[in-house]
């Protein structure tokens, strides 16, 4: 039997049944359970132990959830981390628009006096974490629905004061399989985290937009910073005072390269999966959900390409904005067309006929199990207009403006302020000025108020009216977009600055009423309050029946399975993958090799293009073949693919070797493999890996930052 006839078998038998070993992302504590066995038949030298371990070092020690959503990894035992160029992008922007364009430009500290300091940057290092299924369920058994999620409730509460030992821990409890199972994870927060270095974007983000999600690709995404602690190398607030973090457990660094077939694992935190979601689900995010957010997005890309390519200091201002609006339009886009090419529908519907007749077999299984599957076409097809109402409202109100986040900062407090003492409303007084100083840095008025009118067009236009108040559609039928510019956007306070910081600093129920009576603010407040009168508790109440019908339908997948291996989706909780480096055929007739090089990037050089101009430096590196011990046989390697599942989070995770060595650092996934979060195929799922010679390379030779390479432990 081929490998892909093995492939379709598999969806027909079960789609979410992990029928090949790089499918999957799996808890750390079960890997001698589930994996470890078949990792070493592929090739890993180490033990379970050597990668999650409690009683002594191990990989876990060395990986970080960085900010809120990426991986970074330990490389020195002075708190050196390194991870990808854009999870470090909005610090290295918040710097650059203090005067210093080190998008541009780069940045590279000299000495550790000149790591710059990132306000609100944290890295957790997870301590432990444990399987509390039967703490959090204790005293549930034979309770009604309501009283149970109470119950639950009030367990998770006490478990997670437990572990945090009166603040010395951040813990969380977090449920899998849609809470058949609660694991406990305890972090040690650090909040003193300096930049050290980042090259400049036409290496950090080499080819842009363009080649995002794109294979081959020959991005240097890749920034290193500095975890600093007190004295006593605990967790400590910043202050000049502060030294370098000491951590026994950091990853030595292979440069003896890859081949296809080696073994690779990443290690780190996967965002979000949904690998379980009925067939229903997955028709609406096919036809209805991802091209409703593609089109909101292109409209709102279209304006911010066109202002950026105008103005230096708009691209500046709107960097970090217009990669996190093109990151998830472009995926989704990938995403439809890999669900379509898999008949995932299709698969989903025999995956569940399998599960009815499992179901059917057992008069039990039926009294438990019998209506999920209908269920699931009621509550879905109840569930299409609210879900459409909310991704616009998402999309635009939350996401879409600038001046409606403005807005947001003073919504919360106005119809409670006249209760607030004195000290707490001098509080918010406080909080809000530096707020504002701080996203006004990041701000256009050109810029901002075309996607406001581009975007209002569109939610008047495509949402059902029930869904909208009378005022707005009013205002949208008598206005075009340049008098609701000019007669709207432009009169309000919101958009000035210094009006609005002077307000502030003397905010009071008089200046509090001028601010509702603001044109933007009615606007905002109009259509916030019907959304939330006529949507949202409609939209939460279905999405909490599908959950729950979600929770059976797991607990009936796993009953099913019994004593087989089943991955729980991703939740931003720390997860290994492993697979093997290799190449992938994207359509008929195309066959990708597994590694680009540095060749590549002068073929693509272009001067007038921002994306694609290759630094004159490296440029000079690639004429002279200069490349140190990081280049092999005259080239230097830049990039490779493996099949490890991966999901947004992963950025920066490290990729290791069979040794444990590090050999990469995952940034992305291919395009045509984006429909992983929702079903997998192992034909052409793969992640995109910086190769950490050219990372090293960059470092040392491009940016004169060697010295740094001195704290690494480095096996060639």
């Amino acid at each position: 039997m081929t490998r892909k006839n093995i492939f379709l078998f598999g969806l027909v038998l079960f789609s979410f049944l992990s029928a090949f070993a790089k499918e999957g992302m799996w808890i750390p504590t079960l890997l001698n359970k589930y994996n470890i066995e078949e990792m070493k038949q592929m090739g890993f030298k180490l033990t379970a132990e050597d990668i999650y371990s409690v009683n002594h070092e191990s990989m876990k020690d060395a990986v970080v959830l960085f900010g809120t959503g990426c991986t970074g990894d330990l490389i020195s035992n002075e708190g050196l981390l390194i991870t990808n160029h854009h999870c470090g992008y909005d610090a290295i922007q918040n710097h650059s628009l203090d005067g210093h364009d080190y998008l541009t430009n780069g940045f590279w500290a000299k000495s550790r006096q000149e790591e710059l300091p990132n306000s609100g940057l944290t890295v957790r290092f997870l301590d432990r974490m444990e399987d509390v299924t039967e703490k959090i369920m204790a005293g549930t058994e034979n309770k009604p629905k309501d009283s149970i999620s109470v119950i639950v409730s009030r367990n998770t509460k006490r478990i997670v004061a437990a572990a945090a030992e009166k603040g010395k821990y951040d813990a969380s409890v977090q449920p899998l399989f849609y809470g058949n199972q609660y694991f406990l994870y305890v972090y040690q927060v650090f909040q003193d985290v300096r930049l050290v270095g980042a090259p400049p974007s036409s290496i950090g983000k080499f080819g842009g937009n363009t080649d995002n999600w794109m294979w081959p690709r020959h991005t240097g995404d890749f920034s290193i910073f500095r975890i600093y602690a007190g004295k006593d190398n605990q967790p400590a607030k910043y202050s000049p005072d502060n030294v370098p973090f000491k951590q026994k457990k950091f990853f030595k660094i292979s440069i003896k390269g890859v081949q296809p077939e080696d073994f690779t694992m990443v290690f780190g935190y996967p965002g979000r999966t949904q690998q379980y979601l009925p067939s229903q689900a997955i028709r609406q995010i096919m036809e209805q959900g991802d091209p409703d957010k593609i089109k909101i997005r292109d409209l709102k890309l279209k304006i911010l390409s066109g202002e950026m390519e105008k103005d230096a200091k708009v691209r500046i201002q709107y960097s970090a904005k217009y990669q996190t609006t093109s990151n998830s339009w472009k995926k989704w886009q990938g995403e439809v067309k890999g669900l379509k090419r898999l008949n995932a529908v299709s698969a989903k519907q025999k995956s569940e006929n399998e599960f009815s007749q499992w179901v059917s077999a057992e008069a039990d299984r039926q009294k438990q199990y019998g209506q999920v599957l209908s269920e699931f076409e009621k509550l879905y097809t109840q569930f299409a207009p609210y879900t459409k109402a909310y991704d616009y409202y998402a999309e635009i109100m939350l996401r879409g403006t600038d001046i409606f986040t403005i807005i947001s900062f003073f919504d919360a407090i106005d119809a409670r302020w006249p209760s607030l003492s004195p000290a707490n409303q001098d509080k918010i007084r406080k909080t809000i000025t530096p707020k504002l100083e701080e996203y006004f840095k990041e701000y256009n008025q050109p810029t901002d108020e075309k996607i406001f009118a581009a975007l209002l067009r569109v939610y008047a236009a495509d949402i059902n009216s029930r869904f909208l108040p009378e005022d707005f559609r009013s205002l949208m039928s008598k206005l075009s977009p340049e008098e609701l510019i000019a007669k709207v956007y432009r009169k309000s306070i919101f958009s000035n600055q210094d009006k609005l910081s002077a307000m502030t600093t003397e905010l009071n129920p008089k200046k509090l009423k001028t601010i509702s009576q603001d044109p933007v603010f009615k606007l905002y407040r109009s259509l916030k309050r019907h959304y939330e009168a006529n949507v949202e508790p409609y939209y939460n109440s279905i999405q909490k029946q599908i959950d729950e019908n979600l929770k059976i339908y797991l607990s009936g997948i796993m009953k099913m399975h019994e004593g087989k291996a089943l991955w729980a989706d991703a939740n931003k909780t720390l997860r290994v993958a492993y697979g093997k480096v290799e190449g992938y055929e994207p359509m008929d007739g195309v066959t990708y090799d597994y590694y680009t090089t540095l060749k590549g990037i002068m073929q693509k050089d272009n001067p007038a293009i921002y994306d694609y101009n290759v630094p004159q430096a490296l440029r000079n590196l690639y004429q002279n073949k200069d490349y140190g011990r990081y280049g092999k046989n005259g080239t230097m390697n830049v990039c490779f693919t493996a099949s490890n599942h991966t999901t947004g989070g992963n950025s920066g995770s490290p990729v290791i070797d069979a040794e444990g060595n590090l050999i990469g650092l995952n940034f992305d996934r291919c395009w045509e493999g984006t429909m992983s979060d929702l079903m997998f195929d192992p034909d052409r799922c793969r992640n995109i890996v910086l190769d950490i010679r050219y990372a090293l390379f960059i470092t040392d030779k491009l940016a004169g930052a060697g010295y740094l390479l001195d704290e690494m432990v480095i096996e060639e």
